[in-house]
């Protein structure tokens, strides 16, 4: 199984461009089947069907995401002629639902920046620091980890877009918006140093770090008088993809500004706005109120 196992992993990395952490999942998964099964390769549809009972004590996410390993797995041997049969039609099917993520609303959204931003108006260098971060978390939808590891060369001069790499190394171009363009502008006139990044840590050998990012919008939160639990640097991102959703934008574009590899993905802000609509209802049609 092991041989298999590492040509499987060997193709996610070079056909897929999976991730480290990603391929070190899957590993786990397929070694985990490997206790109960022995031979993966050789393992047939009965024997799927007990990994049912075996994992009985696993969330519902965890067991989705190790049946989704071993179709994956089992759809490679196919494919290479390792395997005449499939037999992971034979796998649990459990239920899962993906929680709906927290949201900001407009007029929260509009409270952090107008505080951002007039604490910016000193021209403090971490003040107009932090008023770049939250208009790229919020105009752009970036990644924590997109957002504090741009390099400098990632914004060109002239054209509004940032050149960003995402999970699994897939790069995209995203457009910076028109505000935040000369916040942009302002950020790099103050910014001090020689480091490659566009976000230098204090020493300056590396980047701002996921946890600081965290810190300092929670921090902005306070001041802004939103409660501090409900702010994350996803949930900025959270907030420009559903408002963007509410005002009109198409699935697939918003599938290539969050850089999304699979649709489904996105359309968890489907439901988001559904479920807006639905409170919408619920409080203007004249029938809710009786």
């Amino acid at each position: 199984m092991a041989d298999h196992a590492e040509r499987f992993l060997a193709m996610l990395a070079a056909e897929r461009g999976a991730a480290a952490n990603t391929l070190a999942a899957y590993r786990r998964d397929l070694a985990a089947a490997a206790e109960e099964l022995g031979d993966l390769a050789a393992a047939d549809g009965d024997a799927l069907a007990g990994l049912g009972e075996a994992w009985d004590g696993l969330a519902a996410s965890s067991l989705a995401r190790r049946c989704s390993a071993l179709r994956q797995f089992y759809g490679f041997l196919v494919d290479e002629g390792l395997r005449a049969d499939d037999p992971s039609g034979s796998l649990p099917k459990p239920r899962t639902r993906r929680p709906l993520p927290r949201l900001l609303s407009h007029e929260e959204v509009e409270r952090f920046l107008t505080t951002a931003e007039a604490e910016a108006a000193s021209e403090r260098s971490d003040a107009v620091r932090l008023l770049t971060l939250l208009e790229l978390l919020y105009g752009s939808g970036l990644r924590a980890t997109e957002l504090v590891s741009l390099p400098l060369a990632a914004v060109p001069r002239d054209a509004p877009f940032l050149h960003v790499t995402g999970k699994g190394g897939q790069q995209r171009m995203v457009p910076v918006s028109g505000r935040a363009r000369p916040v942009l502008s302002r950020w790099l006139a103050v910014r001090r140093g020689n480091s490659k990044f566009l976000f230098p840590s204090s020493g300056e050998s590396g980047h701002l770090t996921r946890v600081r990012l965290f810190q300092l919008l929670r921090a902005l939160a306070v001041r802004a008088g939103i409660d501090p639990t409900r702010v994350s640097p996803h949930v900025l991102r959270h907030a420009f993809a559903t408002h963007l959703l509410e005002g009109g934008a198409d699935l697939r574009v918003l599938q290539m500004l969050l850089g999304h590899a699979d649709i489904a993905t996105t359309q968890i802000y489907t439901h988001v706005d559904s479920a807006r609509l639905v409170a919408l209802v619920n409080a203007r049609h004249p029938l809710a109120r009786g």
